[in-house]
Formats: C-alpha cells, structure tokens, sequence
C-alpha cells in the first residue's frame, strides 16, 4: 500500500535537537520540543503547523536509531556459562573459554537474534566488533567474519551493518597483519577497530592503525583505557598520532575509563587534545558499570568516561550498549535509548533530556561515518514515530518504536 504523497499528521512533538533548522521548522515550543501539526511533502518532512488542538502532543517523532557499539559474536552466551563474573580479565578468560565451541550456526543464531532485538527497538545503522585472532592466525578472519557479514547482507534492507575487526594493538604493531586487515576490511565495511590497554607496543600498533587507515580509507574505531588503573594513556596516544599524521577520517573511541583518574589540569589538557585531534568518545555505560570498580564489597568507582566535561568541551559524544548477555555484562537489551538511559543515571546528565538524543541518533551516525539524519527534510522512512509525549517519555522506555512510513501507510495500529 502507497504512502500518500501530501499528509498533515496531528498532535506530534520533535525534539529541537533532532532538527537542522529549528528556527525555520514551524509549530509551538514545548519545553525541549517543538509541538504541532506534521506537515509532509512527496514523502518527506516539510515543517509544522501550530496545531489548533488545545491538548498535549500525543506522538513523538525523530530519527532512526544508531547503534554505535555493540559484540554480536559474544551476544547471548551467558547462559551457558558458570563461574562467570569478575573484572575485565575474568570476563575476557570467560568468553574465551565459551569461544572454543563456537560453530557457524551458533554465531549466527546468536547474532541474529542481538541484530533482529536492533532493529525492534528503532535502530537502522549498527556497528558490531567482533574478536579478531592473535599472533600468526592473525593474518585469517575468525569465523565470526564471515557469519557476520553475511547476517549483514541478508539484513541490508532493514539495517546498516558495520563489522569492526577487534584487534589486539600488539598485533597491529605488526605491519604486515596490520596490512593484510586492512586490506580485508577495506573490501567490506571499512572499518579498523583496536583494543588498547597497557600493552608495550600500543604506540607503535596505534601508529599503524592510523597509516592503514589513511591507506585503505578506513574509519577507526579503539576500545581504549578500559580500566582504572594509573598510567593508561592510550587515549592521548590516539589524539597525538591523529594530530600529527592529519587524519580526516572518522575515531571513535570507546570506554575512556581511566579519564577518572586524572586531577583537574591533567583533564583539561588531554581533553583539549582530545577535541584538536577530531575525536569522538562512546560512552558504554553498562559493561563499565559491571566490571570496573570491583573491590570486596560495593563498588564506589563508577567506570564510566566523563562524559559531562568531554560535551561542555565541544567533545562529540555517542552512547553504545556494548556487551548484552556474555561474560561481560550478564544482562541488559539491545536497545540504544536504555543505553543512554542508564548513561543519564551514571553520569548524572540533567534535563532538558532532549538535549542527550543526538548521543544514539546524530552524533552516533557521524561518528561512523555517515551523515546525520534530522527530522527536517527527512525521508518518512528515516523517522520512527512514538506514542510519547515527551523526551522523558523516551528515555524512560515508553512507547515501542514504529516506523513513520508503515504508521503512515496504516499497517501499524
């Protein structure tokens, strides 16, 4: 059934930061929203008129989704583990040990399911890590490339798939595995992603990263400095190789843990590198929260970047949900807006909660590459609407996420 080409839908809020243009966009202020009636045009989101209602907004309309960090190979394995629980390097050992009996059909059963849970809760762009091997066996793909490209291909007309090789930094210190990676990835999504800790050729193996980047013309994506303990500095060490090679492609970094642990001045200064040197940081609230920290009893160190002073810096910010239902965090969904959800509550971000949105759906989509998405001008097809009457409301898990050209077309009630 055809999408009318001219419609006016009735009674919709769209939160100021989900527009270009809200100045020229239309409609009534409403706290972090702009309400009123939704004016559409061949298809796509003209503006809005004041509504002649004189009750509240009943929907909320915005961008689809983007998942910027999630493990589809390691999702849905808890279950069958025991003795799981601990710190980084439990949790590391842990999936290791499940890892040994993975098949194909395992991996895509699991994954399938992580990608079917991202696109139900509204996502259309998703970006998945996967363990990449070590030393010699480094040079072929684990099993999971496969599966997971494939998934992604099956997949294309409902999601953007992006399939991140998750590379230990000491294997990408050396050249010739670094090479034949990024060769691989080049001919698929493009993307170069590391793990750097406190490994002793971190520099060398970031300096790599970024030469094969700018060779293949792949986006970079680290897990860096996922931990507390004093002295990681692969946050800084990826700001200077940035800095001083040029690179104009798209960093994102996740975890940024140890920022914690730096005294004022020391923060300001490797945040200003930060922001000089284009980065963007993914805050992943739940796996921090459930590994980092861990003494004897109640933790009191919460393990997630600092968010706040990294965005009142001009820092762009993402959010990602990480690790759902394997030895790194037992529980959680895969769901973006209850990632950004806990990471309010963790990182005390204030209302107006508007203001938190372009964290899973703007700055998200830049931050892997692509061009954000904003209500004004957007193809109905690019926007979910909800039945929610506020920001709050969103956060808060209201209302499931529909697409505007199905509501449209009625096929939703």
């Amino acid at each position: 059934m055809p999408v009318p080409s001219d419609q006016t839908l009735r009674g919709v809020s769209v939160p100021i930061s989900m527009l270009a243009q809200p100045d020229r966009f239309g409609g009534q202020l409403c706290q972090d929203c702009l309400q009123g009636d939704l004016i559409i045009r061949k298809g796509k989101i003209l503006g809005m008129n004041q509504s002649n209602l004189q009750t509240q907004a009943q929907y909320l309309v915005m961008p689809k989704l983007t998942e910027c960090h999630v493990h589809l190979d390691k999702c849905h394995s808890i279950s069958r583990m025991t003795g799981s629980g601990g710190d980084l390097r439990a949790a590391i050992d842990a999936q290791a040990a499940d890892r040994a009996a993975w098949t194909a059909d395992d991996i895509r059963n699991r994954a399938k399911r992580g990608l079917q849970e991202l696109i139900a809760s509204g996502c259309d762009v998703v970006r998945s890590h996967l363990d990449w091997t070590h030393g010699a066996e480094a040079f072929e793909p684990p099993l999971a490339w496969q599966v997971l490209n494939t998934l992604g291909q099956d997949y294309k007309d409902e999601v953007t798939l992006q399939v991140a090789p998750l590379m230990g930094i000491a294997d990408l210190a050396n050249h010739d595995i670094a090479k034949v990676t990024a060769a691989l990835a080049a001919k698929t999504s493009g993307v170069l992603g590391a793990f750097v800790l406190d490994q002793p050729s971190r520099r060398q193996g970031i300096e790599n990263a970024f030469r094969m980047a700018d060779q293949f013309g792949l986006a970079l994506d680290f897990h860096v400095d996922e931990g507390l303990a004093e002295g990681l500095n692969g946050l800084e060490m990826i700001a200077d190789a940035a800095i001083a090679c040029g690179f104009e492609g798209p960093i994102l970094c996740g975890h940024a843990c140890s920022m914690a642990n730096l005294n004022r001045s020391a923060l300001t200064g490797l945040i200003d590198k930060i922001a000089r040197a284009g980065l963007t940081v993914a805050a992943l609230p739940s796996t921090n929260l459930y590994l980092q920290g861990r003494v004897d009893g109640t933790p009191d160190r919460r393990g997630i970047t600092r968010m706040r002073e990294l965005g009142a810096a001009g820092v762009p910010m993402a959010v990602g949900t990480d690790n759902v239902r394997d030895a790194f965090c037992p529980l959680g969904q895969h769901d973006p807006r209850q990632s950004l959800a806990m990471a309010v509550l963790a990182a005390h971000l204030d209302p107006p909660f508007g203001d938190h949105l372009p964290m899973i759906t703007t700055n998200a989509r830049q931050a892997l590459g692509l061009a954000p998405t904003f209500v004004d001008g957007a193809a109905i097809g690019d926007l979910l609407l909800f039945d929610a009457t506020s920001t709050s409301d969103i956060l808060s898990g209201a209302g499931r996420p529909k697409s505007l050209s199905d509501v449209l077309k009625g096929e939703i009630a």
